[in-house]
């Protein structure tokens, strides 16, 4: 597998698995573009950037992820002299993915786009699938549009300058990808986790594929997440309002809300407890977190200001069964009971 495709109403876009960032100049053809990138990226990764009208470097971090952010990016769109013709080319993780697709959606009413994702977290996730946005207040993706990147890069090589950290964030998201739809690469983790080193044990390509193709074949079947996509927010509910309130990184943060979700689906019967410790026990095999001591009220708040909120209950992903997820309405109450129980 070298490729996946995602075709529908919110575009096509084609992900290339492990290719190179060499391939740029190929896609961007003889269209003036615009590449945004980050400090970080750019001094790992700079001198390997195709020639271009300009590169625009933001400040790593959900600190670019703002509207005043898109702003300054808009601005030196303007000065570049980009048209409806023009192509915008994101290279790094999921800030700069986010809002690259988001400037690119909007300035003249939509350019094309495309990402090299340097990032776990992007590669499989935050690059794929054409949601794209900034962040309000501190409040994740309130606002944005869903329309599909040209292309994704996923170079595979490029995880190797990842700080520890990173690479960790980045695994939540392959863990939630595993419990939601694939077990084979639950098993392939678990395998993994068995060792002294599970980073240096599990196949890095094959997992951020399998992750990825995960994600694309939820895409192709709802793109503006209308029921089944719902699903790839499995530890995001709680997840996004334990990262506000404490700053740590996303995948931190989603992780520990998986562990509270695969609880309450122990809870109501739909998993066994031994499945939901399973779920636990994975997730902290890979470094990351399985509870975290936040505070009640301030978490309450972020929840109730979520997208997923429908007056007193909140869309919340479940698991059906390992590999298997679906989406329930979830009072407040029950939620902090959840919220009590993670501290």
């Amino acid at each position: 597998m070298t490729e996946l495709q995602i075709t529908g109403k919110g575009g096509n876009s084609t992900i290339y698995l492990d290719s190179q960032i060499a391939r740029l100049p190929e896609l961007i053809k003889n269209r003036k573009t615009v590449i945004i990138t980050d400090e970080n990226v750019f001094g790992l990764h700079g001198k390997s950037f195709p020639r271009v009208e300009d590169v625009i470097v933001v400040s790593a971090g959900e600190v670019s992820k703002t509207l005043q952010s898109a702003g300054d990016v808009f601005r030196r769109l303007v000065d570049a002299e980009l048209d409806r013709s023009s192509l915008v080319v994101g290279i790094g993780g999921g800030v700069v993915t986010d809002l690259t697709g988001f400037v690119a959606c909007t300035f003249m009413r939509g350019v094309s786009f495309g990402f090299a994702a340097t990032t776990v977290l992007a590669q499989v996730d935050a690059a794929i699938g054409g949601k794209n946005g900034v962040n309000l207040d501190g409040f994740k993706n309130l606002i944005g549009i869903i329309r599909q990147p040209e292309f994704v890069l996923n170079e595979t090589t490029m995880l190797d300058t990842l700080p520890s950290e990173e690479r960790i964030n980045g695994m939540s998201e392959i863990i939630k990808s595993a419990f939601i739809a694939d077990t084979a690469l639950i098993d392939l983790l678990e395998a993994a986790a068995r060792t002294d080193d599970p980073y240096r044990a599990v196949s890095m390509g094959e997992a951020v594929s399998r992750a990825a193709a995960v994600k694309v074949g939820v895409v192709n079947r709802d793109v503006f997440e209308q029921g089944e996509r719902r699903h790839l927010n499995f530890g995001h509910t709680l997840g996004h309002a334990i990262e506000k309130l404490t700053k740590i990184p996303h995948g931190y943060a989603v992780a520990v809300g998986m562990v509270a979700a695969a609880k309450m689906s122990a809870t109501r019967n739909m998993i066994s407890q031994a499945d939901a410790a399973r779920v636990a026990a994975l997730i902290e095999a890979y470094g990351l977190p399985t509870q975290m001591d936040i505070d009640l009220g301030g978490a309450m708040d972020a929840i109730r200001k979520d997208k997923k909120r429908q007056r007193d209950t909140v869309n919340f992903v479940l698991l059906k069964a390992l590999g298997e997820a679906a989406v329930e309405p979830i009072s407040f109450e029950e939620l902090e009971e959840v919220l009590r129980d993670l501290r």
